[in-house]
């Protein structure tokens, strides 16, 4: 049955409509928020999937071009695979719902939201993460909600909810929180250097916002809610468990405790290998073929168990440091030879490269999505190869988590990027995971900020990134630990992975990832301050003593950049009709050139002499021809009436067979031939730009010219 709610968001109208469409879904709503339009389905299989350990959840966000009035550039003209952003989207919406899921919940849920139409002012991405918890909440699907989410600003040192397009190109803050009526889920952020205090009042702000969206879809539920089905539990079977904790959890407890990764990893074989040893010997392989998921469970269960006691109870890590205590870190700058900029750094176990390339305006990567962003000159990507944490598998492309973590070091470091007018080059990092045992991504920051250095990127500030953890208490959830620098069984085991970029003065980057129901404000004000401490450690006492500042010079294998700027009027001069000029100047000289709409002209070049003599082109095109002005010309052609001269740039002019002497000249061929280099002095410019010459009077030609025509005459 139709129903349609309404609710105001931030000023503006919020209007959910459900039962109007796609009603063979579990669950539907159709977001409006402004002109922008969304649509969420929410579906579940009736049975479990079989042979997985984990709760199969997938979110997808359908960016439709037709939402814009665009036609998709590829070959097909139809949408293709989904662009970065929308990857980041369908994270953005599954982490604040997939820890509302019974954790015993096995069947497949997919929610899709699909943009139907956007209003630039109004964010789609927004839309779609209320409108996936509209769905989930009014369906049969078991799900623990509701959650809701908003964009968060900071423009002229105010606090603005959802800001607009006028406002979001004015603001130091690009945060997306999410959040329950009690606590905050989600925490994605790029910043400005923002202070912790500063971050911690708008995510505070965003919340009282999520908590009347939170309210207003309680209503909804409670209006045209279904009932939850019931499913198949999968919880760890509690007689298996007990026996495995009775007797394997104190060798568990000590053999979890090993600080190497790969001595820990041995130990779980072996004492996995024991376990089936025990429950063969005693039950047969008849029992164990059956309870094989169990007793796999029962071990994860028990490790998980073991870490986080040792934790809570000792203040105890894994690899024995203290809770705040950060793991040994190195790094080297310049360990490639002939790429621009590269680094290695090392965190533990945890070891990334980063390499930086420098290339022209004309490489930025085009964007073709939703929004007005078009194109981007910084680009920062991370690969994460199965060697990387010692498995054989092929290499298929980036995935959703590697997009993710390129996204996450890249809204870090933008904010200290020069300015394109600073430093005119496309900049492109890609960061090497050679090694993993948590917080890659951060690594990468702090790797990446030491190749930018390195290449001589002349960046704002350095930055550095530090992640830390969390570990309740069931029965008290007041109770916890944070964990400084989370290694891999830490973040696999804790509740939180809570990543702060940053340089020394205040937050670049945020992402959170939580997977128990949420944070107080004082666990993310907690995690604000060891970051700060952490970052600060970092940069002074490890980075900024193996690089100090960006290099004053270039890689001899990066391209020299030449500027000038032109009048806008003589920019098409310069590429002429069809590219002719321009690639003209490309093919004499073998230099890259770009220019800009304002008339600013990049050459690029390893050759500094021929990227001068192609300014000298560029420059000899776009001058100002002016009357009474004399200049060095060369005979092109040759006609009865005259000779046209180029004065340089390709810019010719009429030299009429009157104006090559004071005495007569029967013939143009008599006195000069295409080739001859001679002085001419422009006389006359008419109305339709044609530039007419003379040589009368010239002391330069005056004598050879002269003799010529005494001679044929």
């Amino acid at each position: 049955m139709y129903k349609k709610f309404e609710t105001e968001l931030a000023g503006r109208l919020l209007v959910v409509e459900t039962g109007k469409v796609a009603e063979l879904a579990n669950g539907n709503a159709i977001i409006h928020y402004g002109d922008t339009v969304v649509m969420v389905n929410a579906t579940a299989s009736k049975e479990p999937k079989e042979g997985v350990d984990f709760f199969p959840l997938s979110v997808d966000y359908e960016e439709k071009l037709y939402a814009v009035g665009k036609i998709p550039g590829s070959f097909q003209k139809r949408e293709g695979k989904p662009a970065d952003k929308a990857i980041l989207t369908s994270r953005a919406i599954d982490r604040p719902i997939r820890p509302l899921f019974p954790k015993d919940f096995r069947n497949d849920v997919c929610v899709v939201a699909t943009v139907l139409s956007v209003e630039q002012d109004n964010s789609p991405e927004v839309c779609a993460m209320i409108g996936a918890s509209v769905a989930l909440s009014i369906s049969d699907i078991p799900f623990g909600g509701p959650t809701a989410a908003v964009n968060v600003g900071y423009v002229d040192n105010q606090i603005v909810i959802n800001p607009t397009v006028e406002q979001r190109e004015k603001s130091r803050l690009r945060l997306t929180v999410a959040g329950t009526m009690e606590k905050v889920t989600m925490i994605e952020a790029g910043a400005d250097e923002i202070p912790n205090d500063t971050m911690l009042e708008c995510i505070k702000a965003g919340h009282e916002e999520i908590k009347k969206l939170c309210t207003f879809i309680q209503s909804i539920k409670a209006e045209v809610g279904k009932p939850k089905f019931e499913y198949i539990s999968f919880a760890t079977n509690s007689d298996v468990f007990s026996e495995v904790k009775k007797n394997f959890k104190e060798r568990m407890y000590q053999d979890v405790q090993a600080q190497d990764k790969d001595t820990r990893d041995a130990n779980m074989d072996a004492i996995a290998t024991d376990i089936q040893t025990y429950f063969t010997e005693k039950y047969g392989e008849e029992w164990i073929e059956e309870h094989a998921s169990d007793i796999a469970a029962s071990i994860h269960d028990l490790e998980k168990e073991c870490v986080r006691e040792m934790i809570l109870k000792e203040h105890k890590r894994p690899d024995g440091r203290k809770i705040d205590e950060i793991r040994p870190l190195s790094c080297e700058v310049g360990v490639l030879p002939r790429v621009h900029g590269s680094a290695i750094f090392t965190r533990g176990q945890t070891q990334v490269l980063s390499v930086v390339t420098l290339g022209t305006k004309s490489e930025e990567q085009e964007l073709d999505g939703l929004d007005e962003e078009e194109s981007k000159r910084y680009m920062h990507q991370y690969n994460f190869p199965s060697y990387s944490v010692g498995e054989a598998r092929p290499s298929r492309g980036p995935g959703r988590r590697e997009i993710g973590h390129g996204a996450l070091a890249e809204k870090a470091l933008v904010p200290v990027i020069p300015s394109e007018e600073e430093f005119p080059y496309t900049i492109r990092v890609v960061s090497e995971v050679l090694s993993s045992n948590g917080s890659t991504s951060q690594a990468s920051i702090c790797g990446s900020t030491l190749a930018l250095m390195d290449a001589g990127v002349p960046i704002k500030k350095p930055v550095a990134g530090i992640s830390t953890g969390l570990v309740t208490s069931k029965e008290n959830p007041d109770e916890y630990v944070m964990l400084t620098d989370i290694q891999g069984i830490e973040d696999f085991f804790g509740d939180m992975d809570f990543k702060v970029g940053g340089t020394k003065d205040g937050i670049t980057a945020i992402q959170v990832d939580i997977k128990n129901d949420g944070l107080t404000y004082d666990i993310i004000k907690q995690a604000f301050e060891r970051t700060k401490v952490a970052r600060d450690y970092i940069l002074d006492e490890i980075m900024l003593k193996q690089i100090a500042e960006p290099r004053k010079e270039l890689s001899k294998y990066a391209p020299r950049i030449i500027t000038t700027t032109i009048n806008v009027d003589k920019i098409k001069d310069v590429i002429g009709p069809g590219g002719k000029m321009i690639n003209k100047i490309i093919d004499a000289t073998g230099v890259k050139i770009d220019i800009e709409e304002d008339g600013r002209v990049c050459i690029y070049t390893d050759d500094p002499e021929k990227g001068k003599q192609a300014l000298k082109m560029v420059e000899d095109i776009a001058k100002d021809i002016e009357v009474g002005k004399i200049y060095d010309g060369k005979v092109t052609r040759i006609m009865n009436f005259g000779a046209f001269v180029d004065i340089g740039g390709g810019r010719e002019g009429l030299l009429h067979i009157s104006k090559i002497s004071n005495k007569r000249v029967e013939k143009v061929e008599d006195v000069l031939a295409v080739g001859d280099e001679i002085k001419v002095k422009v006389y006359e410019i008419d109305n339709q730009d044609r530039i007419n010459l003379t040589m009368k009077d010239l002391e330069e030609n005056k004598e050879n010219i002269d003799d010529k025509t005494e001679s044929n005459n």
